[in-house]
């Protein structure tokens, strides 16, 4: 039998109080800053930024460990024996490789024009120190970048790409200088770094003000008319332009979304870009214009994605569209936003979905911190915003998710460009006046899932010996690699051991409030 390895990936933690800071010592060390938000961030610029690096498989009979944590640490490595008897800790988790779930696709972000104007505005050594901490080897391992199909909300202006008014046609439509001049370029670096394809995901915020009820691009408004007819046609003609113009660019699009929040569009006074279907409008796109342009185009392999919104209108949503072969047919998946997920169970909302829809994936397509009125914009070091984030990425899992999609690959100190200011967080923070950026906690957080969870690992079942504190997902890999992640939220410290029957135990302790990858090479 050839070696197999075991992959463990422990959300855990550690107190405030317990442990100090990781130090600066050599080129892979976190650079720490403390900023006052209850932990710190990571300081990188042009000739240091901390680095996991590329992970080798441990000797058999070992593993190794990566910790973050509150108090400092940020993926430090360790390294101990596999044990073949049990500690008789009171807490077991064993992993049950018969019970079969969902694949993996993969983890990312956005590259909005905010994220390509902060990147940009770094020096060339910065930019690419940067594009290497999501997607070169020693990085993160990010594989899944989410395009606007021109202007939202985080970008310095209004526009779209064929705003010539009464151009059915689409004979004037033109890609903006933000696409040619700055996503597209640092979209070409990434895949450049990138081991393995990127999967771009395209999703649309309006269409032309011209085709609208509203005759506006921001706020409540519809496409004219019904479905079939020649607005309706022209969107979905406008998506296949789209895609043409970025293939010109070496560019081609895993999937596409059928609209960043639908149901936005249908609020009266909101205020940035948006475009309202109901599922029944939605349905019947798809059903008469945007499936069809898109099977009679070169790009029918393209993958759609429904809903591109919050989880509360599921299952509804997924019923309404999904029920219809004449739509299904053309569908692959359903998207969800992580915003007003405490408003309804994710049993109730994807469980649901995935039961009555099993063929169709489910799959994370925007998420951020500091969007609340509540807990405003950005926090230099916050950790429960990592907590957030990794609590939400389990809870999806653990409920057929196939993917997580975080929101701007990076913003400045407040939370922008916006031209709205509707400013939030991001996991990197320019600073372009020191050429530096900052790694916030919510970096590492994804890191722990993304660095672990290859394209093609599934979900398989973790049992817990008693009830506890802790939160857990646990994956086998394509490669053999067992990934189990953990999060313990609570103050107290949870004693535990990892079990995979017939291969040996792994004692840990979850401190209170800390990440622990753990990585388990056995026969």
């Amino acid at each position: 039998m050839g070696l197999t390895t075991l992959l463990f990936v422990v959300f855990i933690s550690t107190s405030t109080t317990s442990g100090g800071m990781c130090c600066a010592t050599g080129k892979d060390d976190c650079l720490p800053r403390n900023f006052g938000h209850g932990s710190v961030v990571c300081e990188c610029n042009a000739s240091h930024c901390d680095s996991v690096g590329s992970v080798q498989l441990p000797q058999e009979g070992q593993f190794l460990s990566f910790l973050s944590s509150k108090a400092g640490s940020r993926l430090v490595r360790g390294q101990g024996p596999v044990l073949q008897n049990s500690t008789g800790a009171a807490l077991r988790l064993t992993i049950v490789p018969y019970q079969k779930y969902q694949r993996i696709k993969g983890f990312g972000g956005a590259m909005t024009d905010a994220a390509a104007i902060n990147i940009l505005s770094l020096s060339g050594g910065t930019q690419d120190q940067l594009l290497r901490q999501y997607f070169a080897p020693e990085g993160i391992a990010y594989s899944v970048v989410r395009v606007p199909m021109a202007s939202c909300d985080f970008s310095t202006r209004l526009y779209t790409y064929a705003d010539s008014a009464g151009d059915y046609s689409l004979t004037n439509f033109t890609l903006s200088a933000e696409d040619t001049e700055m996503k597209i370029p640092l979209i070409q670096k990434a895949q450049a770094m990138s081991p393995r394809p990127l999967s771009l995901l395209a999703s649309a915020w309006s269409a032309p003000a011209w085709m609208k009820t509203s005759g506006a691009l921001i706020g409540k408004g519809t496409l004219k008319g019904h479905p079939g007819g020649k607005e309706y046609k022209t969107w979905a003609h406008y998506y296949v332009r789209f895609l043409e113009e970025y293939r010109k660019f070496n560019l081609s699009f895993w999937a596409v979304t059928t609209g960043n929040e639908p149901s936005a569009g249908q609020m009266t006074n909101y205020s940035f870009q948006a475009l309202g279907f109901t599922p029944e409008t939605q349905r019947d796109w798809v059903i008469m214009d945007l499936g069809p342009a898109l099977h009679a185009s070169q790009f029918a392999d393209t993958r759609v994605i429904i809903l591109d919104d919050n989880r509360l209108l599921l299952p509804h949503w997924a019923k309404v569209v999904l029920s219809d072969v004449r739509a299904a047919r053309y569908i692959h998946g359903i998207g969800v936003h992580w915003y007003l997920n405490k408003l309804v169970p994710a049993e109730l909302s994807l469980g649901t979905t995935h039961h009555v829809f099993p063929e169709y994936f489910l799959f994370g397509t925007e998420a951020c911190a500091g969007w609340s009125p509540l807990d405003r914009g950005v926090k230099l070091g916050s950790w429960e915003r990592a907590e957030d984030y990794a609590h939400d990425i389990i809870e999806d899992l653990n409920h057929y998710v196939t993917g997580w999609t975080d929101w701007n690959l990076a913003l400045d100190l407040g939370g922008g460009p916006n031209w709205v200011k509707n400013f939030v967080d991001s996991p990197i923070i320019v600073d372009d006046k020191k050429d530096v950026f900052y790694k916030q906690p919510t970096f590492y957080s994804l890191a722990h899932f993304s660095k672990f969870l290859l394209e093609g690992s599934q979900r398989v079942g973790v049992s817990s010996s008693k009830a506890s504190g802790l939160e857990s997902s646990a994956f086998i890999r394509p490669d053999g690699a067992v990934v189990l992640v953990i999060l313990n939220r609570s103050e107290e410290h949870i004693p535990f051991e990892i079990w995979y029957p017939e291969v040996g135990f792994i004692p840990m302790d979850a401190a209170a409030r800390s990440i622990l990858t753990v990585v388990w090479a056995t026969q």
